[in-house]
């Protein structure tokens, strides 16, 4: 802990004594491991410890960000004094603002759970588990997929004399199941604190899920009912995040570029909150990357917008306060959950006459930002759903819509939540399955 808060200061100091007018630093340091599953055997084990230091340099109100990873002290010294003559040539930011005060953090207690610290000594065992697990399905013919266990620590920083530290723990994992010619299924779990019941179901639904989806059949692709996983929803979820920052607005880049907080953006069905102070998801933390406290806030609350996430700059612009979101350039969301409904997945797919439930998916493209118009590919199970029963499994589509038309014609939501996080859903999501209505789709091509 001491050394990388001192480290962090002492960088503060060297910036304002080159001659910049503010500064902030960050490093972030991580011990990871990595077991890598193949073949349905772990194949490697990993282990390496990562140091990033990320740089907020002000003079005359132009802003540099940079990111590096160095190998010394010096390094970093070195590039605060080029950096201070390249700013001479960067126009003023049009969202300056002074970095704020520093506020007296509210920790969020145990983000360091020791069974993860002991596990990353042999995670052989956790793989060894889910492996075992998704073989109790015996049509499964064999699993890929990893498990990443993360120690991390984080110094900030600034120049208004916030110091600040948090440790905390983290498990990332996914696995993929085959089963004869096509069948094919996958889950993740992303946890703050090791939980071998959710990796246990984790390998269940994804070996599940590849049984079922054997010999599949090819439909015509048209307007369905959709039943979207926690693992596709959570992508879009992706989407509607990044979408609910300040910044994105400002660039012309969101759904929400005509709507103010009030505005009814979705189904009364739908509420979605930046949860950072979770204790249960990996995004958690007690403060943003300008030592604001973090709290919990509804983006989207009973279809209605209630928050656009800030920092103090896009803050200052649209003359309102920060909302614990920074992001040095970009407010984001930390962690994102939906409430759930009340719905068990056989009661949502009971609603549905003819539709599809989709478990999986990928390529996710966005054409038009500001109208939301996007295409996803499904991507492994895939089921044709008749008169409120699971008819057959069926050969990929792709998704085409607008993300405003599904998030308005939510239907229902089960009343189980899944924690999801993987490279696919990059925000830590804890959300159920989802009914949404009369989703364009059209036909998959290579």
């Amino acid at each position: 802990m001491k050394d990388i808060v001192e480290i962090s200061s002492k960088l503060v100091e060297r910036a304002l004594s080159e001659g910049f007018d503010e500064a902030a630093t960050i490093i972030r340091r991580n011990k990871r491991t990595m077991v890598k599953i193949a073949n349905s055997e772990p194949s490697v084990i990993q282990h390496w410890t990562t140091t990033e230091v990320d740089l907020y340099l002000v003079k005359d109100k132009r802003i540099i960000v940079v990111s590096l990873e160095p190998s010394s002290l010096d390094e970093v010294n070195k590039s605060i004094k080029e950096l201070l003559a390249m700013a001479k040539n960067i126009r003023e930011s049009p969202l300056y603002a002074p970095l704020p005060e520093p506020e007296t953090i509210q920790p969020i207690p145990e983000m360091v759970d020791k069974k993860i610290l002991e596990s990353t000594e042999d995670p052989s065992k956790l793989a060894e588990l889910i492996i075992e697990t998704a073989h109790r399905e015996t049509k499964v013919d064999y699993v890929a997929g990893m498990i990443d266990l993360t120690y991390g620590e984080k110094a900030l920083a600034t120049s208004k004399n916030a110091r600040l530290y948090e440790d905390s723990t983290s498990l990332q994992s996914y696995l993929r199941a085959f089963s004869g010619e096509d069948g094919s299924g996958q889950w993740a779990v992303g946890l703050r604190k090791l939980d071998t019941r959710k990796l246990e179901e984790m390998a269940s639904i994804a070996a599940r899920y590849a049984v079922e989806s054997r010999n599949r059949v090819e439909i015509e692709p048209g307007k369905y009912d959709l039943i979207l996983s926690p693992m596709v929803f959570g992508n879009l979820l992706d989407l509607i995040g990044w979408m609910s920052s300040a910044f994105t607005i400002f660039m012309g880049a969101s759904i929400f570029m005509k709507n103010k907080p009030g505005d009814k953006v979705a189904s009364s069905k739908l509420t979605i909150i930046d949860d950072p102070r979770n204790p249960e998801l990996p995004g958690s933390t007690a403060f943003d990357d300008e030592g604001i406290n973090t709290y919990s806030k509804p983006i989207i609350e009973n279809g209605v917008l209630k928050t656009i996430l800030h920092n103090t700059k896009t803050a200052t612009k649209a003359k309102t306060k920060t909302t614990g979101n920074a992001g040095w350039i970009v407010p984001q969301p930390w962690n994102l959950v939906v409430t759930p409904g009340d719905y068990k997945l056989d009661e949502l797919i009971a609603e549905v006459k003819r539709g599809i439930l989709v478990t999986n998916n990928w390529y996710t493209r966005l054409q038009n930002y500001v109208e939301g118009l996007f295409s996803t590919i499904t991507r492994d199970a895939l089921f044709l759903i008749e008169n409120g029963k699971i008819s057959k499994p069926v050969a990929k589509l792709r998704i085409a819509d607008k993300l405003p038309r599904l998030l308005s014609n939510v239907e229902a939501l089960g009343k189980e939540v899944y924690d999801i996080w993987w490279w696919e859903v990059r925000i830590p999501t804890k959300t159920p399955y989802i009914l949404v209505r009369d989703v364009h789709t059209s036909k998959h091509t290579v």
